[in-house]
């Protein structure tokens, strides 16, 4: 006599995958879709707007620092040139991190033009002032004299606007946004140096920035 051979209905089988999947791990799983993708700062990527994209950033801050190295004051001063950065007006209508350009025209100098300038950490004042009160009350050991003046003054005050004009129709929106800087003699308050980019863009959607 034959064993006889059972095959399981469907209901059965869609029944134990339920069972087994509600076994199985509940971690979290990857989402479907379209995956990150890593780019280049420069590059212009599939999500954009018509405001301030990092590939602006990259090429204005890098045509900023390179312009600076080239100003007569800088090449030829005497000794070494401090610079105080003072912030950003941004007049546009995007809500960005204007001081962002100010930080990478510093990174962009420090790293290209060692020796040339220094920056002054005005931004650290109550930490370095503190620092000098334990020198001086001998709480803390100096390498050099406690009571002698160590901070240095400005040479220089480096700063910029960002200003943009907006236009809306049925057909979209367009931006136009003019990037300029300017490094200011902090003695005479004459403007030694100005430079300039500009952007435009036109778009269907507007963009969420923040």
């Amino acid at each position: 006599m034959k064993p006889t051979i059972l095959i399981p209905s469907a209901a059965f089988v869609v029944a134990l995958a339920a069972f087994s999947s509600g076994c199985a791990s509940h971690g979290v799983q990857n989402p479907s879709g379209v995956p990150v993708t890593e780019m280049k700062a420069d590059e212009r990527g599939f999500v954009a707007g018509t405001g301030v994209e990092s590939q602006d950033l990259v090429v204005v801050t890098s045509k900023m620092a390179r312009d600076i190295l080239n100003v007569p004051e800088i090449q030829r001063a005497q000794g070494m040139p401090r610079i105080v950065l003072d912030p950003v007006m941004n007049e546009t209508r995007f809500p960005i991190n204007k001081d962002i350009f100010l930080t990478r025209i510093r990174t962009e100098l420090n790293g290209k033009a060692s020796g040339k300038v220094r920056f002054l950490a005005r931004d650290r004042m109550q930490t370095l002032e503190k620092e000098r009160d334990l020198k001086q009350s001998g709480q803390v050991t100096s390498s050099s004299d406690p009571n002698a003046v160590e901070f240095k003054g400005a040479d220089f005050f480096l700063t910029g606007k960002l200003q943009g004009m907006t236009t809306r129709t049925s057909k979209g929106v367009s931006d136009y946004i003019l990037y300029s800087f300017q490094l200011i003699d902090a003695r005479t308050s004459d403007i030694i140096w100005e430079g300039s980019a500009e952007i435009k863009k036109q778009g269907l959607e507007d963009a969420a920035y923040r």
